[in-house]
């Protein structure tokens, strides 16, 4: 079992998550990832689902943690708790049992879904997670409104997932052709990095962080607070 190549995905930062189990297949450099399970996550319960459900995923794969080969964990951007949440269960599953850990941009995962190079997330307050993709595999990630969005030659095709940033870059960019796909999941995250993985691109654990792309309201109106204080 130890040479079976096992992968755990977890990715919480939508208003859902998953985590998905798999086991690496082929030669390298065309090596693959065959999808064993992938359990869904309801939002706002990630603290008390995550570890279960990871759980659950080696119950019926007939393995066990310490087996697994690597972690490939979403690492934002999205909800900060979702986010937070997700990490520091992949620190202490890995942590603690020596495990290797991928970590990957949700963005990245929603255009290499979509087939598309750039892809866009509703970040809520009139906002979006941007991806701009070039062919190459080179991209930038920003966070944009209207007046950032207006300022950028749009790609000709951007994958979405859901509404709030589907109806903002219909509106600011009506020549760009939205590629509405389902949210991504664990899974596709796993299909993504399986290369990854099998070059042993993985982080320092001590220093992995999420993927933010914007301060926490607490970072945002504490520095507010700061400044109308100041005399």
């Amino acid at each position: 079992m130890a040479d079976s190549k096992l992968l755990l995905g977890i990715d919480t930062c939508g208003p859902t998550g998953s985590a998905a189990l798999g086991r690496l297949s082929g030669p390298h450099p065309e090596i693959a990832v065959e999808i064993l399970g992938q359990m869904e996550l309801a939002g706002r319960s990630y603290s008390a689902t995550l570890v279960a459900a990871v759980g659950d995923l080696l119950a019926q794969a007939g393995t066990r943690l310490n087996l697994l080969h690597a972690i490939v964990a979403v690492n934002g951007p999205g909800s900060f708790t979702g986010v937070r949440v997700g990490l520091s269960a992949v620190k202490g599953l890995a942590e603690g049992a020596g495990i290797p850990v991928v970590a990957v941009s949700r963005l990245e995962v929603l255009a290499q879904a979509a087939g598309v190079p750039s892809a866009a997330l509703d970040a809520h307050r009139n906002e979006i997670f941007l991806r701009l993709g070039e062919p190459s595999g080179a991209a930038q990630e920003m966070l944009a409104g209207a007046a950032e969005l207006a300022a950028t030659p749009p790609p000709p095709r951007v994958a979405v997932c859901d509404q709030g940033a589907a109806q903002l870059l219909k509106l600011v960019w009506p020549a760009a052709e939205l590629v509405e796909v389902a949210a991504p999941t664990a899974a596709d995250a796993l299909r993504l990095c399986a290369g990854r993985v099998g070059r042993g691109e993985f982080v320092d654990l001590a220093q992995m962080d999420g993927h933010y792309l914007r301060r926490s309201d607490a970072e945002i109106f504490g520095a507010a607070a700061a400044g109308t204080q100041r005399p």
